[in-house]
């Protein structure tokens, strides 16, 4: 069998055999990553008009230039396409797409249910604690047996709301475990914000009516529950149970207050739309915002900016996507010119696509630009329901977008200031060292730090800085052993040794390439003490001296003051403290120090509490190691809990609970 030795040819021949169906295709480059990821109507016309048209030095034509491999997918429909061509984008991290990275999941606020009640504690315990629901903050998969309302833009939102809850409908907040174990009222209870069914201070029929009440409200039937708290109100105040009454007149006048304090005219708004998502997207300096504000019941319960990364090779390959989908069939919706499609649609329609994929979709979307059609319908299919879209609002939904818009003003004007700052923090920096980088946004820098508590639990800490921010990602910690405790020369020799000796390796060999060259500087926090050992290790590895700079405490140790040691025998350099290349690095060595003492604080915990009891005990992960720990208070309360106690807490099954128990005694 022959094969084709060019591999362009062969590629060229792989894109004549494509078929013409629906699909998602990705090209990838030499190396392996991926390059774009994009959908067609007809996978073998759009994929050959990459290779069939001449796109000069475009960004286009730079990434056509580098694609050495393509892989496809057929699937049944557009619709389809889209939600994987969205899904891929997400999960592979195309360097040409638009991308919105994956943030954390949304908050819930959650009522309890009373069939199989997750907080169970086991016999009469149990079913006392499921007849008197609790509210909480929740967050991650929802469960049928309970009732989530949301979902929230953050926390806070969360939080505010369950602290009205408690004002108004006075629901209890506490776990099953304190609840099952009360013998007098808690201080919620003395402050008016509990009723107490702990000690049976409310029959179960009032506080299910509490729990309805509030369940109502949630869902944006406000007035209902004013209009039912009245008339109660009048039924006491009748039957001389002034006392009552007056309770009752207090939770109106607190949930009045926050309608008004809402102020929203919902007059206007069918009960179907009271669930909204509002989403307006601003672009401008390269960068994009797009931000969603939430409308649940409603209530409007804030919003959320979101940032996508490649807005510039995405907008230029989205644009080139629609270009040539008007080639095909074109429907008179569809009937745009392609220079008319502007950049905050496709970043908006991007959002909208990566963004609903693994989030449920409230039936009314209102959006500052229009979105396509198919987008909104594929989005409805895939979550089996009705969703609408609406660009040009009225009256209270045109108030929420107005907001939204100026929202995404305020924070892209915020990032484009701090970025613009950054990066003029990296300038002087590379002025004030002179240091030989080409291009600034790739100027890389590492940081060691270590930490300990009078030679206890040393770690030590290495933080990354490029592209004109903290990589988070990159940050490593090293837990240093075999070395006299408290000697924190020695810590830095073990953990520079450790962290540069496999890329001296690779330099001698020449092997050394993309990601895994050194850094254009390396920072330790100390003067030259550290700078010594640094020099030291750097000698022996057969690295640069120049890189390693110590951030020295100045006199008094005030920040500010600070001045830079070199290891190659460089005069000190006192930046002055207005510097901008000292703020730069003020940031990096704090950022060190915050890494580091975070680490050595969690490792000496851990020493201290036995915390390695449970690590070590078969089945029981992190996340089920944090629920024992949160719901017991630590080691100690999850050895003292029975087993049926164990097998309460969720993700733990009998079996389980009954191998903890036994490891713990």
């Amino acid at each position: 069998m022959t094969e084709t030795a060019d591999p362009r040819e062969r590629l060229l021949a792989e894109v004549a055999a494509l078929p013409s169906l629906p699909g998602v295709y990705r090209y990838f480059d030499a190396a392996g990553n991926v390059l774009y990821v994009g959908k067609a109507r007809s996978l073998k016309k759009r994929v050959a008009s990459y290779f069939q048209k001449d796109h000069g030095g475009t960004r286009i034509g730079t990434m056509v230039g580098r694609i050495a491999r393509l892989e496809t997918t057929v699937v049944r429909s557009e619709a389809e396409a889209l939600l994987l061509e969205n899904n891929l984008i997400k999960t592979l991290n195309p360097k040409f797409n638009i991308l919105f990275r994956d943030d954390k999941s949304y908050p819930y606020l959650k009522i309890a249910g009373t069939r199989g009640h997750d907080g169970a504690i086991g016999g009469v315990a149990a079913s006392a604690a499921a007849r008197f629901p609790r509210v909480s903050y929740y967050r991650g998969a929802v469960d049928r047996r309970h009732r989530y309302f949301g979902p929230y833009p953050n926390a806070w939102a969360v939080k505010q709301t369950i602290q009205l809850v408690q004002k108004v409908f006075r629901l209890r907040t506490c776990e099953d475990t304190v609840y099952a174990h009360r013998s007098r009222p808690c201080l919620l209870y003395q402050i008016q914000r509990c009723t107490a069914p702990c000690v049976g201070f409310v029959s179960a029929e009032d506080y299910a009516r509490d729990v309805f009440d509030a369940e109502r409200f949630l869902l944006g039937d406000a007035d209902a529950v004013v209009h039912d708290l009245q008339a109660q109100m009048m039924t006491w105040a009748e039957a001389l149970e002034y006392e009552k009454a007056a309770e009752l007149r207090n939770r109106i006048t607190a949930l009045s207050k926050v309608l008004h304090q809402q102020a929203m005219d919902e007059s206007s708004l069918s009960a179907a739309d009271r669930d909204v998502d509002v989403l307006a997207v601003k672009v401008a300096g390269g960068r994009a915002c797009v931000n969603l504000a939430m409308v649940r019941g409603g209530r409007h319960l804030g919003d959320r900016a979101y940032f996508p990364a490649h807005v510039d090779d995405g907008v230029a390959f989205e644009a080139d996507d629609f270009d040539e989908s008007l080639s095909g069939d074109v429907t008179p919706a569809d009937d745009v010119a392609p220079s008319r499609r502007a950049p905050e649609v496709q970043v908006l329609e991007a959002f909208v696509a990566q963004h609903y994929a693994g989030q449920p979709v409230p039936p009314l979307l209102v959006t500052s630009h229009a979105v396509d059609e198919a987008l909104v319908a594929a989005l409805a299919d895939a979550a089996k329901t009705r969703v609408r879209s609406v660009h040009q609002p009225r009256e209270q939904r045109r108030i929420w977008l107005e907001m939204a818009v100026k929202g995404a003003e305020i924070a892209l004007a915020r990032l484009l200031a701090e970025e613009g700052s950054q990066r003029e923090r990296t300038r002087a920096l590379a002025e004030a060292l002179d240091l030989a980088v080409d291009d600034l946004d790739a100027l890389h820098i590492e940081c060691f730090d270590i930490s300990h508590t009078a030679g206890e639990a040393t770690q030590a800490s290495c933080v990354v800085y490029h592209h004109h921010a903290m990589q988070g990602a990159e940050y490593r910690r090293f837990n240093i052993d075999g070395i006299t405790p408290g000697d924190d020369y020695a810590a830095m020799r073990q953990v520079l040794t450790r962290r540069y000796a496999k890329l001296a390796e690779a330099l001698a060999a020449g092997t050394a390439t993309g990601k895994h060259r050194p850094p254009d500087l390396v920072l330790v926090d100390g003067g030259r003490g550290q700078v010594s050992m640094a020099r030291e290790v750097f000698e022996e590895l057969g690295l640069d001296l120049s890189l390693i700079v110590g951030v020295e405490k100045g006199e008094g140790r005030k920040v500010g003051l600070e001045e830079l040691v070199f290891a190659d025998g460089r005069p000190k350099v006192y930046l002055g403290h207005d510097s901008a290349a000292l703020m730069l690095v003020a940031q990096i060595r704090d950022e060190a120090h915050r890494f580091a003492i975070t680490g050595m604080r969690a490792k000496r915990a851990k020493v201290r509490t036995g915390g390695s009891a449970l690590e070590d005990i078969p089945g029981v992960g992190p996340r089920k190691r944090a629920r024992l720990l949160q719901r017991f208070g630590g080691v100690r309360g999850v050895g003292s809990a029975s087993v049926d106690d164990l097998a309460s807490v969720d993700g733990i099954s009998r079996d389980l609970a009954e191998e903890i128990y036994r490891a713990l005694h």
